[in-house]
């Protein structure tokens, strides 16, 4: 995914990374972000905070080229702004569409965690630009660049609220899927968080694709998020055997994803990029 239109330079993130001023208190990220596979399996994995935060630059580096300037983007053809390391979605007002909106959710995250947030996205409220054309106009506005200033401070947060999406991503999953497919679904979850790239597979695409558990997240009736990723993985061992079955099964969803699509939408266009995305799972996060 390339990052958007911006009048900054693109500094590249390791570079950007300051300490945060924003934080009236100490950092939310733990030492140890606990991800419960669920209660059925009695088991948890680890992801140590140098571990979460390398998962967040990847990130990063994904869905913005690891730039300044992508942390603040909307792409061609779309009804959204996409902002963060994650490419939060931002719906402006009176506009929805058939994605998650995302942006909302990581400002209310950021406020109960006592970060300092520009008081113009407090509380959590529609995006101000209405389109594509403004959004581009105001790249270089004072309000922009607060924007993109917040966003770079604030990225092990933004890595934060990527885990705990993924955290809470399973027993949406679980209530989602046929009762007698939840034990697969759990199983093949497990497998994949079994190891630090796995659980970097998992968190990178149910924010890429999301958990797909929403009716309007499908094509001819087929989605092409977390769930329908692990639906269709059948192996049983874990390490990098289960990132490699993942990588394989997301390209398939996504291949299927775009044979569905509506021809206008010309969403093949995108594919190879995905398919890049999905194969960088196999590469030590």
């Amino acid at each position: 995914m390339g990052s958007g239109p911006g009048a900054e330079s693109c500094t590249l993130m390791d570079k950007a990374l300051p300490s945060r001023k924003r934080l009236r208190r100490g950092s939310a990220l733990a030492a140890l972000v606990f991800l419960g596979v669920s209660a059925a399996s009695a088991g948890s994995i680890t992801v140590s905070k140098a571990e979460a935060l390398r998962i967040g630059k990847k990130i990063w580096q994904n869905e913005c080229n690891g730039t300044i300037s992508g942390l603040t983007s909307w792409n061609s053809g779309e009804d959204f702004a996409s902002l963060g390391i994650g490419h939060f979605i931002w719906y402006p007002e009176g506009k929805r569409g058939p994605f998650e909106e995302s942006f909302p959710k990581l400002i209310r995250f950021m406020s109960d965690r006592g970060v300092d947030v520009p008081a113009w996205l407090r509380p959590p409220r529609s995006c101000p630009w209405s389109s594509r054309s403004e959004f581009a106009r105001a790249q270089d506005s004072p309000q922009m660049r607060e924007l993109r200033a917040f966003l770079t401070e604030t990225v092990d947060l933004q890595a934060q609220f990527l885990v705990d999406r993924l955290e809470a991503a399973l027993p949406r999953m679980l209530e989602e899927t046929a009762s007698g497919n939840r034990a697969h679904v759990e199983q093949q979850f497990a497998r994949v968080a079994n190891s630090a790239q796995g659980c970097y597979a998992l968190i990178d695409y149910v924010n890429f694709k999301g958990e797909g558990v929403l009716p309007t997240e499908r094509y001819q009736g087929e989605g092409w998020g977390l769930l329908q990723v692990l639906e269709e993985m059948r192996g049983t061992s874990a390490g990098r055997d289960a990132v490699e079955e993942f990588a394989r099964a997301a390209g398939a969803v996504l291949t299927r994803r775009v044979r569905n699509s509506p021809p206008e939408r010309k969403e093949a266009r995108w594919l190879p990029g995905w398919l890049k995305r999905v194969s960088s799972y196999r590469q030590s996060a």
